[in-house]
């Protein structure tokens, strides 16, 4: 009413309020009239934005490349981006005059544009499909350093590459190409297996043959352990066969010594025998034979000498004319038990 008008803006909105050709007002989050016929409202937005680019490049091997990301930019300094741009309102208040605030982005997107082209001149195809990151440090610190971006009052928070990609024609190529050595890789893989597996059973078949070697060296070492304890046992045999033998040859010697000493003691003591008989019979050759009778007599049973009593009868029978023997000598003769 009557020209006076009410504006409120947000805490991440800049407002600059001109009046004869002089700021009256100027701040984030303001709130006040002001008189639309003689005022000028210039408002900045504060808050980050992403902007999104997409556009097409030549690498340096001349293959087309499509790069696609993302730009995360503020306004540092509204004043300076306010004299540099055109970012004032309608009298309304609601709209902006002009469509440079809609331009802002383009100049960031251009700018990124121009330093993409410089980045991928030196790169090549394969590179920078495969190198984003560094084409996104490299893109990062151009805006941040452009001189553009600064005069501006515009700060870079963030730029990201979300996609580098070929032709499609150049895709299919690089596609059937990375095809062929995934599946070369893939045959070497193959090939490196079924090698490692022969190598595997190799490697078993020669751990086998060497736990089969190792196995009859323990048994002809166990063999040859028993051959030595065997040989061991039979020559502590043979040695006490020969301690047997030896000590029965000694005995035999001392038995053939014994033999030999009884003998010859048997000889002495029947050569001593046959002296003293010798001598004897010499004596008794010499002597009358009714004496040695009468000496052999002597110690005689009773009737021992009744029987040779009689024997001399007998013998002299044909000079005895009549015997006559008593009942009670030959009885006493037959009581007695004859000597055996």
């Amino acid at each position: 009413m009557f020209g006076i008008r009410f504006i409120k803006v947000q805490p991440t909105d800049f407002i600059l309020q001109y009046k004869g050709g002089k700021i009256v007002r100027e701040g984030a989050g303001l709130s006040f009239f002001y008189y639309a016929p003689t005022s000028s409202l210039v408002l900045v937005p504060l808050k980050s934005v992403d902007v999104p680019f997409i556009f097409e490049e030549v690498a340096a091997d001349f293959q087309q490349v499509t790069v696609q990301g993302q730009i995360t930019y503020r306004v540092a300094d509204p004043k300076k981006l306010s004299q540099l741009m055109n970012f004032t309102l309608e009298t309304t208040g609601k709209r902006y005059n002009t469509d440079d605030p809609q331009k802002l982005p383009m100049r960031l997107i251009n700018h990124a544009q121009v330093l993409t082209r410089s980045s991928l001149k030196a790169m090549p195809l394969r590179e920078a499909l495969g190198f984003s990151d560094t084409l996104v440090t490299s893109l990062q610190k151009g805006l941040q350093e452009s001189d553009v971006i600064i005069s501006l009052g515009i700060e870079v928070l963030g730029l990201s590459i979300l996609a580098i990609k070929p032709n499609p024609e150049t895709s299919r190529a690089l596609e059937a190409e990375a095809r062929e050595q995934i599946l070369g890789k893939a045959d070497e893989a193959i090939y490196a297996r079924r090698n490692a597996a022969v190598e595997q059973e190799r490697a078993i078949k020669e751990n086998e043959l060497n736990t089969e070697i190792a196995v009859e060296n323990k048994k002809r070492q166990i063999r040859e352990t028993q051959m030595e304890a065997e040989k061991s046992v039979q020559q502590k045999k043979h040695e006490l066969e020969e301690a047997e033998m030896a000590s029965k040859i000694a005995l035999e010697d001392k038995n053939k010594q014994l033999v030999a000493l009884a003998t010859a003691n048997a000889r002495e003591e029947a050569d001593a025998k046959a002296y003293g008989l010798s001598a004897m019979m010499k004596a008794l050759s010499q002597s009358d034979a009714k004496i040695i009778q009468a000496l052999a007599n002597v110690g005689m049973d009773p009737a021992q000498l009744v029987a040779i009593a009689f024997k001399e009868l007998a013998e002299s029978a044909q000079k005895i004319g009549h015997l006559n023997v008593s009942p009670e000598l030959l009885r006493e003769l037959l009581s007695r038990e004859s000597p055996r």
